[in-house]
């Protein structure tokens, strides 16, 4: 049996994970993510009962009941790198054995949703609609540094993707994955739109801004918001979905993305002011997780 060395999996001398400072019994089965750690003091507002309330640089955690699930919100930052370190140590959390540095022998199964804000790509998801990322495409790499990603992954809807976009970036590599099917059916109803979410590796060029950098592709968002597979277009950009996804599926997790539109990068409106839509998004994903 792997013994797993302190070097890799770092355990504070409290006994909790590197980052989150979270302890094995402090996670719930049922996870909330969102980016900011002050949206986890908002979702844990609507909590019957709170056990834990930990903050850690940007990971902010609170482990508590909502009419009768036990559920935990945490804050990711922002970025797939973000999401690598959060969801390795959730992971960890939930199937390696802290005291023997073991991986236990029965899989604990997570429910992650996170819940985001995000641009429009399209105008059947204007500033204001909640879209559900059912793929989502990874502008980042994080996938890649581990082993039987091609196994998760749509290498079909990858290969539409390079060709349709006649890629331009030969450093980066996109790739696609799934969301977990049954979360989705459970967390989607007729207030939320089935999409396809870009997992961006930056918030300016990689989405398309120009400021005062050029693009080493400027017509990329025109090709984005151009393209169609299968009678599904691109719906919206934000920047955690696909290592989310990703490395869920991988480690036998069930996870999905679901984003409050505010910005729609064809007409080029921005809702600043979205707090009270984004308290919505939050009371429907704690109802139906």
């Amino acid at each position: 049996m792997r013994v797993i060395s302190p070097s890799e999996l770092i355990i504070n001398a409290d006994e909790s994970a590197f980052h989150l400072h979270l302890k094995p019994e402090q996670l719930a089965d049922k996870v909330i993510l969102v980016g900011d750690p002050e949206r986890v003091s908002t979702v844990a507002g609507y909590f019957d009962t709170q056990e834990c309330d930990i903050s850690s640089r940007e990971f902010h955690s609170i482990t508590g009941t909502y009419r009768g699930k036990r559920i935990t919100v945490v804050s990711h930052g922002i970025g797939t790198d973000n999401i690598d370190i959060v969801l390795t140590e959730l992971d960890a959390l939930a199937n390696i054995d802290f005291e023997t540095r073991t991986v236990l022998p029965e899989l604990r199964q997570l429910t992650l949703v996170r819940i985001g804000t995000s641009g429009g790509l399209q105008p059947f998801v204007p500033v204001g609609t909640y879209v559900a990322a059912e793929k989502s495409i990874g502008f980042d790499g994080v996938l890649y540094f581990y082993a039987n990603s091609e196994q998760i992954r749509d290498l079909s809807f990858e290969k539409e993707l390079t060709d349709q976009l006649d890629w331009q970036l030969p450093g980066i590599q996109p790739y696609v994955v799934n969301s977990d099917p049954d979360l989705l059916q459970q967390i989607i109803r007729n207030d939320i739109v089935k999409g396809i979410t870009i997992a961006a590796n930056g918030f300016y060029g990689p989405q398309g801004r120009e400021l005062r950098l050029p693009l080493a592709d400027p017509q990329l968002n025109r090709k984005i918001e151009a393209f169609g597979y299968e009678g599904k277009k691109i719906t919206n950009f934000e920047m955690e979905s696909s290592s989310l996804a990703g490395l869920a599926a991988l480690m036998g997790h069930k996870a999905m993305t679901v984003c409050c539109i505010i910005a729609g990068r064809v007409e080029k409106n921005m809702n600043t002011n979205y707090k009270g839509t984004i308290t919505d998004l939050i009371e429907k994903v704690l109802d139906r997780i």
